[in-house]
């Protein structure tokens, strides 16, 4: 009787809604403080066909995100890219993920934190919450002085002597109340292809001005990163801005594939490194002249390997190998 009522509570636990509606509570797990935003149909569907390896990368992708946030609660919103509506000014394709976010956060008026992510990302260790990987001691792991780690050769602190003292300051306030967007640089500046926004008047404020090319003089006509230089320009150029955004450490959020800014070195700072369990992985540029399909299948399947059950270790390290040594048959169990 005692066993079967802890298999009756494990079932109930792991079987149900019950264990998403506990880590998604605010005052349990906390999870509907989270919205995960990825735009879907990337690249086909409007502006030229999908073949089978990019509706295969679109699957592996979306499914990934969604079997997290069933894991924690979370919120996930697909942007539907193949309802790409001309704007006022022109054809933004690829600006959209800014009107996204907008939309997200009016949708989920309770959420606090908005993280996007490209289709081309992989969430390597899916056990892994967002609380414990980076909220719980965010602290400890952002830096607001961009002269940490400079790609884009930025004069930081603003020197100005109009400004008052939190914009000529390397760190804004200094409290981790005033981060309002955390994300990471890769070998060339700001990498948008996973980063962090938080609701607010500042989030409010940012995502206008973003949007709105009469602030860049158009400058994003000749831009090849669009959305991202438009995103450096304001941090450049804006002490309101800068004194609001953080970073963190690449790896922690938005680790790159060799071939991607370069091949992998031991250590370094870019690169997904196994040993050390990097959280996300991002194909970023892929599609240029690497294989997207094959880097998604491969970390997928590592991924996978990774982070098996010890049920599932005992059935493909012992009995498939032992199946196989008996009888010389492969067996995938």
């Amino acid at each position: 009787m005692f066993v079967l009522s802890i298999i009756m509570l494990v079932w109930l636990w792991n079987g149900t809604p019950l264990y998403y509606h506990f880590r998604k509570n605010s005052y349990l797990g906390g999870g509907d403080k989270f919205v995960i935003v990825i735009g879907s149909n990337v690249g086909g569907g409007v502006m030229e066909w999908k073949g089978a390896r990019e509706w295969a990368i679109e699957r592996d992708s979306l499914r990934n995100k969604k079997k997290y946030v069933r894991r924690f609660g979370y919120n996930l919103e697909i942007a539907d890219m193949k309802t790409r509506k001309k704007y006022a000014h022109e054809w933004r394709e690829s600006w959209e993920k800014v009107d996204f976010i907008r939309n997200a956060m009016r949708k989920y008026p309770h959420a606090e934190w908005f993280w996007w992510v490209d289709l081309n990302t992989y969430i390597m260790e899916p056990k892994v919450s967002l609380q414990t990987h980076l909220f719980n001691n965010l602290d400890k792991y952002i830096y607001r002085d961009i002269n940490k780690y400079n790609p884009l050769n930025v004069t930081h602190p603003f020197t100005e002597e109009y400004l008052d003292v939190e914009d000529r300051s390397p760190i804004g306030d200094g409290k981790l109340e005033s981060v309002n967007m955390i994300l990471a640089q890769d070998c060339s500046g700001f990498n948008l292809g996973s980063f962090f926004i938080r609701r607010g008047p500042w989030a409010d404020r940012l995502l206008d001005v973003w949007w709105d090319p009469v602030l860049y003089e158009q400058k994003h006509m000749a831009w090849e990163h669009k959305e991202q230089d438009a995103l450096e320009q304001l941090y450049m150029t804006q002490p309101w801005v800068r004194k609001h955004v953080a970073f963190v450490p690449q790896r922690m959020i938005n680790s790159f594939p060799t071939g991607a800014c370069g091949d992998a070195e031991p250590g370094d700072e870019i690169h997904y490194d196994q040993k050390d369990r990097d959280f996300l992985i991002n194909m970023a540029g892929c599609e240029w002249g690497r294989d997207c399909w094959g880097e998604m299948y491969n970390y997928r399947e590592l991924s996978y390997y990774l982070n098996r059950s010890i049920w599932e270790r005992f059935k493909e390290d012992l009995v498939a190998v032992v199946w196989y040594k008996l009888t010389g048959q492969k067996v995938k169990l």
